[in-house]
């Protein structure tokens, strides 16, 4: 692809995004949905590889499924009520699609099977944008219309996410397909406290892009993408296996690394809710997830080449990537625990 072109579809990626945001009106918003999927597309399928284009093919469907339901919910409450204003969803039913429809488009349980099945069949700078970017729109659409959904089904929704995204990473050996699971377990974790507290769903959000960041960069400089790959890494680049398994145990929140900050402060929002029995689901289903974190952080660090299966081994030369990206996101995944009391303050 020509950097002319890369350079078109990332503009309409911002457009897109950048639209929905602005928008208070669902046709503009529904606008910038479609702009945002109709510019990954050619970035998904540019390998021109039977996978890249089985997974454009979902991609493409389930988006404009839930482009199409998001339309007519918006058209049905505008019929009833008169008004296509974002903030007014006054009809039950027409909330309760709107939200099925955006928890399709960015993976959340139950409908988050297309997920890792089309974040398998994509390269790694690809992964990366579908699985932080493209949260952005929808993720902000949700926020909008969060006070006329049912507190229940919100709270439904985050639950079966964070469970499912634990337990669906427990036996994958695709790397992509892990991270497409941790996606839906974070998602789930937004989900859950944006009726009582949306800075914390923002916050989470912040964090959840830049530990997802580092950990696709640092697959991308490896080139890994199987559990097996992993455990040649350590020989070609020592430092560079530190930080992953660091960056994968802050995605499975453990301190002092910035994964705890959201996760802290979400059970703690939720305890002040009065919801102690959520509250101990979610950590327990917290605990699942930092299991297959484990398992990947042992692949990295405690297990050399000739004790396991056979696997291809990296050409020890140095990287020609860009590593700034990388230690930018990696600096931000580990470190900025400390300073949660100033990155809540900014966020509220």
């Amino acid at each position: 692809m020509t950097p002319y072109v890369l350079m078109v579809l990332l503009s309409s990626l911002g457009l897109g995004t950048a639209l929905t945001f602005a928008s208070s009106h669902w046709l503009l918003a529904w606008m910038g949905l479609e702009i945002n999927t109709l510019a990954i597309i050619p970035l998904m399928a540019q390998h021109h590889h039977p996978r890249a284009v089985e997974a454009s093919t979902k991609y493409f469907l389930i988006q404009a499924t839930a482009a199409a339901v998001i339309l007519f919910a918006s058209t049905t409450n505008a019929w009833i009520t008169g008004v296509w204003d974002m903030n007014d969803i006054s009809n039950p039913f027409a909330s309760t699609m709107i939200i099925a429809a955006l928890a399709l488009k960015i993976g959340l349980a139950p409908m988050h099977f297309w997920m890792p099945e089309v974040l398998q069949g994509l390269d790694l700078f690809t992964g990366l944008i579908l699985a932080t970017w493209q949260k952005l729109a929808p993720l902000a659409l949700i926020i909008v219309v969060a006070q006329t959904i049912d507190p229940l089904l919100l709270t439904a929704l985050g639950l079966v996410s964070t469970l499912v995204g634990g337990w669906g990473g427990l036996n994958q050996t695709q790397l992509r397909k892990v991270l497409a699971y941790s996606s839906i377990a974070h998602m789930g974790w937004m989900i859950i406290v944006l009726q009582y507290a949306p800075h914390l769903t923002l916050l989470a959000l912040l964090v959840y892009i830049f530990m997802t960041s580092a950990a696709f960069l640092t697959l991308k400089v490896s080139s890994a993408t199987k559990i097996n790959t992993l455990t040649t890494i350590w020989s070609k680049s020592p430092i560079l296996t530190a930080t992953t398994a660091l960056v994968l145990l802050s995605l499975g929140g453990l301190p002092p690394l910035t994964g705890f900050m959201s996760k802290w402060l979400i059970l703690q929002e939720l305890t002040k809710q009065d919801l102690p029995l959520i509250a101990t689901v979610m950590a327990i289903a917290a605990l699942i997830s930092l299991y297959f974190y484990l398992r990947l952080c042992y692949a990295m660090t405690l297990t050399i080449s000739p004790n396991t299966p056979a696997s291809t081994s990296p050409w020890r030369l140095q990287t020609t990537q860009t590593s700034f990206p990388l230690a930018l996101f990696t600096v931000m995944a580990l470190g900025l625990l400390p300073v949660t009391p100033t990155i809540v303050t900014l966020v509220t």
